[in-house]
């Protein structure tokens, strides 16, 4: 499993202006790569997330882009594409969350989390497979819930089923010339505000006992990218265990 050599390569990282996309940023601009620095709305953190890039020695550019439109995923590939010249590594971070109880699960909530998570890693892979240098990487983001799902977030969890299944079948359909892997995080962020007593509660559920920390989620997406050239269809739960707690994954 040979480590893939980071220098001079270009990734690309959804989202990652904040939490988890800020720190897989950080790490593969750490490592080596010319990161793009994608957001939506949050384009402060997005150019705080470049300038920590580049005051540490490393390159970095912006972009904007809506990925939950049909033509968001294009546009910011081939502006990543342009910027560069090339493509090496694509980590798709960037998500919708959205409380749904049953009542108001209707059509509007479960587009507007398959427009976010589903469609939008769909067609942000299907153009990046255009540019995507020979060797190249995807990774997707699904969710623990994506195969067990939790009540009151039902069109959250089914679209992370979907990036799950989209992911393998993404793994056949663009080998060998690139990989794709999906990292399926649990608890390692709290929502801000979220309850001292919630979070205590989400740790008691899991069997190592304690959420993670984006750390966790870092270590997975180097491997996936950089760190082995002989893995692809992988979904790795970063999770504490809380997959298997009732006794098996599927």
């Amino acid at each position: 499993m040979p480590p893939v050599d980071p220098i001079g390569r270009v990734a690309l990282v959804t989202g990652a202006g904040k939490r988890l996309g800020r720190a897989i940023a950080l790490d593969l601009a750490a490592a080596g790569c010319r990161v793009v620095v994608h957001y939506r709305s949050s384009e402060a953190e997005a150019r705080d997330t470049a300038a920590t890039i580049a005051a540490a020695g490393g390159e970095a550019s912006v972009l904007q882009a809506d990925l939950a439109t049909p033509t968001g995923p294009g546009e910011l590939v081939a502006a990543a594409c342009a910027l560069y010249g090339r493509l090496d590594v694509v980590v798709g971070c960037a998500a919708v969350f959205r409380r749904t109880p049953w009542a108001e699960a209707d059509l509007a909530a479960w587009q507007y989390h398959m427009d976010g998570n589903l469609t939008a890693a769909y067609l942000l892979a299907r153009a990046a497979a255009d540019c995507l240098e020979d060797g190249g990487s995807i990774v997707t983001f699904g969710d623990w819930s994506g195969v067990r799902p939790y009540r009151d977030f039902l069109p959250y969890c089914v679209s992370k089923a979907g990036v799950i299944a989209l992911t393998q079948a993404l793994a056949q359909e663009l080998a060998p010339r690139i990989r794709v892997n999906c990292v399926c995080p649990g608890t390692v962020l709290p929502p801000d505000g979220a309850p001292d007593a919630k979070v205590a509660a989400i740790a008691a559920q899991t069997p190592l006992g304690r959420i993670g920390s984006p750390a966790d989620i870092v270590a997975a997406v180097r491997f996936l990218t950089l760190g082995s050239d002989f893995t692809t269809g992988v979904i790795l739960p970063v999770d504490g265990g809380r997959l298997i707690a009732n006794g098996t994954l599927y």
